[in-house]
């Protein structure tokens, strides 16, 4: 399996971190326009599941899958949103997910006393220890 790339999104829909391992294509606009073209899809698809479920949507949408790409998502009770892309043959990543949010997020992001809630993460420590456990995975590839 092959890991494309991370965004972090807090709940006012500010891309806080993006994180690229590989990528096959360029999408042709800027990565500005990107994030926001994906930040909307994603609340457009969760409303318009939540709407037309007919069972309760307890856990919310948690992805999709294409046969190109898989988007993984864990939404945090705050509201913060990651977003795996990986390629279709990737299982159900929401342990890993949630291990990154739990494990280096909360760890390197939020208890570092000079991160400021809601601004870009540029902590140098949280890029390495998301690296290192991303690419420590046996379906790692570059």
């Amino acid at each position: 399996m092959v890991a494309y790339n991370l965004y972090i999104f807090d709940r006012n829909c500010s891309c806080l971190f993006y994180r690229q391992w590989a990528k096959v294509k360029e999408c042709g606009i800027s990565p500005e326009e990107e994030r926001k073209l994906l930040y909307g899809m994603v609340y457009s698809l969760k409303s318009l599941l939540s709407r037309l479920s007919p069972v309760s949507t307890r856990d919310g949408f948690i992805g999709y899958s294409t046969d190109k790409y898989k988007l993984h998502i864990y939404e945090t009770p705050t509201g913060t949103k990651f977003i795996l892309n990986t390629d279709h043959k990737a299982g159900d990543l929401q342990e890993m997910l949630q291990h990154i949010y739990t494990k280096i997020y909360v760890e390197y992001v939020i208890k570092n006393p000079h991160y400021k809630l809601g601004t870009t993460i540029d902590s140098q420590l949280f890029v390495k220890e998301l690296d290192n456990y991303i690419q420590s995975k046996p379906f790692f590839t570059k």
